[in-house]
This record gives structure tokens, sequence and C-alpha cells, in this order.
């Protein structure tokens, strides 16, 4: 399947440095946030004609959905959406603001618990490690392309992320299971976030 249109959750630093990469791309995106469209005009201008504010309801009916939202708010927002069979993309990380403390995880890591909270998606933790400045410069550099590292249980839903990803012209590693990539991605506790590697060839 080739992705048609991809819903950002989330219009921070992380989402608009992602819908930028999209665009770019020639992707279709829906922008949202919790203060509705009408907040985004002037983002989506300064993005261009393919990216369009949107609700967050119509960002989660997108082909794959790109979740980055603080994670104080993320499980209210995740259970009153329908999200039953989508491609969910967690760029979240478990910080409680303010004071960036790690979040109380019951002995789990943040991305085995959100997909409790997102009922029925398929979800691929991705694109949570690179500051937004990093994932908003251009992928191709220095000889090579940016890594993004990803993790998944779902191999059909990790097969189309890691499609988007060459799509966007970065390059993946791919950590293998939620349990075990999603402690390495974690921020913070792992060792991965703002590691910034270019494959080079």
């Amino acid at each position: 399947m080739t992705t048609q249109t991809v819903g950002i959750i989330g219009a921070g630093a992380i989402g608009k440095a992602m819908a930028k990469q999209l665009a770019a791309a020639g992707i279709d995106v829906i922008l949202s946030n919790s203060r509705g469209p009408a907040s985004l005009a002037g983002t989506v201008a300064e993005l261009g004609k393919q990216v369009r504010a949107g609700t967050v309801q119509q960002a989660a009916d997108a082909d794959i959905v790109f979740f980055s939202v603080n994670w104080n708010r993320s499980e209210a927002l995740l259970r009153s959406l329908n999200l039953q069979g989508r491609i969910l993309i967690d760029a979240t990380n478990p910080v409680i603001l303010p004071g960036f403390e790690l979040a109380e995880l019951g002995g789990r890591n943040s991305s085995q618990v959100l997909r409790d909270w997102a009922t029925g998606a398929r979800v691929v933790k991705a694109f949570n490690t690179l500051l937004a400045d990093v994932l908003a410069s251009p992928p191709e550099t220095n000889g090579g392309r940016r890594v993004v590292f990803v993790s998944g249980d779902d191999a059909g839903a990790k097969a189309e992320v890691l499609q988007l990803i060459e799509r966007l012209k970065f390059a993946s590693i791919d950590l293998g299971s939620l349990e075990v990539g999603g402690y390495l991605q974690q921020f913070p506790g792992g060792p991965l976030p703002a590691v910034n590697l270019v494959k080079l060839g």
C-alpha cells in the first residue's frame, strides 16, 4: 500500500517538522491539535498546499496517523478516538512536564502503555528520538541519509512505516518489537534519544 494521506495529531515542533518532511515528499497531510483547525491557519499556509488543517478525528482517519502529544494528555485523547485498524506512529516521550520526569509506566515502556490506550491501533514507535530541528532538516546530509529508529509488533504496520521512511528519504534501523525497541527509543531512560546517525551510501 502506498500512503496517500498522513494525519498528524499534535502540531507542536515535532508535528510541524514531520508535516514539513511529508509535504516535501508530496504526501498529503491533515494537521490537527486540541484547539481546532482555525488555530492552524497560519501554520498550514506556511507549510504549503500539501498540508491542510483538520479535526483530531479527521487526522485519526488518515491512512497513517502520526501522534506527537504531551504525555500528560495522551491517554484521554487516545481513548476518545476511533483508531481501530489504523497504523499509529508513536512519536511521544513519557515525560511529565514541568520537570522532565519519567512518567509512571508500571514496569513497561511507554509504547506498550500507549498501545493499550489506543484500542485497536497498530502501533509503531518511530521519529521520537530526533530533536525537532534535526527532524525538520534535510534527511539527505553529509553524503548519506539521517536514521530513524523503528520498533513494533505488527509486521505489516511496521513494513508500511519503513516504506514511508524510505519515501521521505530517511534511512531506517529496525529495532524489533515494542518490548525491545521501545525501551531503546524511550526518553528518558533509553540510549537512543537525540542520537543523530547518518547512514552512508
